[in-house]
């Protein structure tokens, strides 16, 4: 029996063995909290089982394109970015060379990614691709302090247009795709789908779980992500 097979005790169940208490707490608040813990436990449930049948998709679309980068390292092609890992994250970063500076919600979710790049190569491979020059990218990164994302250029903007990172009119789309290397072929394996025809009424649109652990925090906070702001690239 796997660990996702064993029988699991009802979240109800779970909240209302909870131990922990805060001081001064009221009945009512125990009760409220108690309820939205049993909520808190479905909710990673949930996520799990998504993350499992994502897990299981059938065999993606093999990367058949053509397609040329330049990286810090040199000119690479599409199976150079893999390094020696089987998996390879695309972020398509909102910085192309008609923009002054780049996009502020792009650059807020990669300065969190930066502090976790180190670990997250332990597993896969991660690069950020834009359409500006390298030595823009390579500026920026400087500027930000960044040490640790790996930034490309896509020479030609065909992987971008081709994988979201481009509309057909020429403006910018933040995507997010994971491809494979299995057996010597290349595949598309999962990219964010989410976009303004999947938002719900007064949401900006965002995948699930959302990858910026900024709005985790701000979720937690009774005040929530707010809708009167915007995160800046300087303060």
């Amino acid at each position: 029996m796997t660990a996702s097979s064993l029988p699991l005790t009802p979240a109800a169940d779970l909240a209302r063995d909870n131990p922990v208490r805060f001081p001064n707490e009221s009945a009512e608040y125990r009760a409220a909290r108690t309820a939205l813990l049993a909520e808190e436990i479905e909710l990673r449930r949930h996520i799990e089982r998504v993350a499992a049948q994502r897990r299981a998709l059938p065999p993606g679309g093999p990367v058949t394109g053509r397609y040329s980068f330049m990286t810090e390292n040199g000119p690479s092609d599409f199976a150079g970015l893999f390094g020696d890992h089987q998996t390879l994250g695309l972020y398509s970063y909102m910085f192309g060379p008609q923009r002054e500076r780049p996009c502020p919600m792009c650059t807020n979710l990669l300065g969190a990614w930066e502090g976790n790049a180190l670990d997250i190569a332990q597993r896969m491979s991660l690069v950020v691709v834009a359409t500006s020059p390298l030595d823009r990218l390579i500026a920026w990164k400087e500027e930000r302090g960044w040490k640790n994302l790996r930034m490309a250029t896509d020479l030609d903007g065909a992987y971008s247009r081709d994988y979201f990172g481009l509309a057909p009119d020429g403006s910018e789309i933040p995507s997010f795709n994971i491809f494979t290397r299995r057996d010597g072929t290349l595949r598309h394996f999962w990219s964010g789908e989410m976009t303004g025809q999947t938002a719900d009424p007064g949401q900006d649109p965002r995948g699930a779980p959302d990858p910026g652990p900024m709005w985790a925090i701000l979720d937690q906070t009774p005040e929530g992500r707010g809708a009167d702001w915007y995160p800046k690239l300087a303060y």
